[in-house]
């Protein structure tokens, strides 16, 4: 197993804590940083990102600011056009997306900093962003109380944007109050997702047919989740202090102290639980608290291996990373080698789009969710071919050229899809016998 490190940030101005996730070591720490929820990430491994809200009665004293792994100081400042709540990059640390106080998503490139799209995603401020495990798609949360699921490729494709009824793929609307969290599970346009809510529920829906699976109710308002990498459960952080352990694909239960589906619950925190990050291979769970505490708890004994103190303040942010090599060389060769390689940290992120591109900032209609089964799967694509769709959109000459691009594309897509639906159907036929073998077995049990 790789070395990982835990990396935690604060609202207050404390900076950001870096340890060792197995042997406690503390690494760097980064100063000037007063985080917002969700707004800590680690680009690519190449270096920290985070964005600031200094004063939350401004509509424009927001910053994102970059750190690189060996330095303290801010290396790069970037004042957008307004402030920035989440941040999330997808896997290769090609974009960044940021989610404004005023209900819009900015979606940048990171190498030049350039603004590629704006859109108005919902009505009140985006509290949380994540891309899907293929890169794809972008699930906002906000304090509308309404998760939207958005297909990059329509985004940046505007003839099919023009025709399109909404940007969006799909419009969850089943929170009463504002989503407080969203993650994702493995497996594309056929993963889970599941969102938490000042409303005290969990909710799990279905990528694939855009349903609500699975309504769970907590003792406590969740402002924090992660999925077992198997996911079999997850844990929500509440602000009693408590970590709960929900099942996914654990049959109904009734015997919990704490309701249905709910499994069982992590106690040490003495205030809000506030963020969880898992370690790659799932057996270590992290948690970060507003009693300013990070713990990390072993998943198969829900004991406590170790314990770090963040400088002062609570924690509202944590994140377990593969330790990048760049962070503490072991040899004087190895520190050569690095410095040769780094290179400067990219350029600051753009505040307004440079582009002549009149749809470079996206309006989108924001309306009745359409039931089609069909929304998410016409718009499926992988990462790799996204992104080369992308950049030849971008940089299309004239209107025949486009159009003569977006055929080819469409017939590149339309292959896609026919390979996706074999895939789907070759799954179902999976679980089907799953199932009907489960169920000859204790048929046979029964006698």
């Amino acid at each position: 197993m790789e070395p990982e490190v835990v990396i935690a940030s604060s609202p207050t101005d404390a900076g950001i804590s870096c340890w060792d996730l197995r042997t406690g070591a503390e690494h760097l720490r980064y100063k000037s940083c007063a985080s917002t929820p969700h707004g800590l990430s680690s680009i690519d491994g190449r270096f920290l990102a985070s964005s600031q809200v200094r004063d939350a009665k401004s509509s424009a004293s927001g910053s994102i600011l970059y750190w690189s792994w060996n330095k303290p100081q801010v290396e790069v400042r970037s004042f957008p056009a307004e402030p920035i709540k989440p941040l999330a990059c997808n896997s290769q640390g090609t974009y960044i997306a940021g989610g404004g106080v005023s209900g819009d998503i900015y979606f940048w490139e990171v190498a030049t900093g350039k603004l590629l799209k704006k859109w108005h995603a919902h009505y009140r401020a985006v509290s949380c962003l994540t891309f899907n495990d293929d890169q794809s798609l972008l699930i906002s949360g906000a304090d509308d109380g309404c998760v939207r699921v958005w297909s990059l490729f329509l985004i940046f494709d505007d003839a099919r944007r023009e025709d399109a009824k909404h940007l969006f793929e799909y419009s969850f609307n089943d929170h009463s109050l504002r989503v407080t969290d969203v993650k994702t599970g493995y497996g594309g346009c056929s993963a889970i997702i599941v969102s938490a809510s000042e409303d005290r529920t969990c909710k799990v829906w279905s990528l694939s047919k855009g349903k609500l699976l699975r309504n769970i109710v907590f003792p406590s308002v969740i402002d924090a989740i992660s999925l077992d990498p198997g996911e079999h459960v997850f844990y929500a952080g509440g602000r009693d202090g408590k970590i709960y352990i929900a099942g996914l694909s654990a049959p109904v239960t009734t015997s919990s102290n704490y309701g249905l589906h709910i499994i069982g619950a992590l106690s040490e925190h003495s205030k809000a639980v506030t963020c969880l990050a898992s370690s790659a291979d799932g057996y270590l769970l992290v948690s970060g608290s507003e009693d300013g505490m990070v713990r990390v708890w072993d998943t198969r004994t829900r004991n406590i291996t170790r314990v770090f103190r963040h400088t002062k303040g609570p924690v509202n942010n944590v994140i377990v990373i593969r330790r990048p090599q760049s962070m503490n060389p072991q040899t004087s060769e190895q520190a050569s080698q690095l410095k040769r390689r780094v290179l400067a940290l990219p350029p600051p992120l753009e505040k307004l789009s440079n582009s002549a591109d009149e749809n470079a900032f996206v309006k989108a209609h924001i309306g009745n969710q359409t039931t089609s089964d069909e929304l998410l799967g016409s718009s499926y694509i992988s990462v790799q071919t996204m992104e080369a769709q992308i950049k030849e959109l971008q940089q299309q000459g004239s209107s025949a050229a486009a159009e003569v691009d977006v055929e080819r594309l469409k017939n590149e897509q339309q292959r896609s899809l026919q390979m996706i639906q074999q895939w789907k159907k070759m799954y179902e036929n999976l679980h089907e016998f799953c199932v009907n073998e489960l169920l000859d077995e204790n048929h046979v049990k029964s006698q």
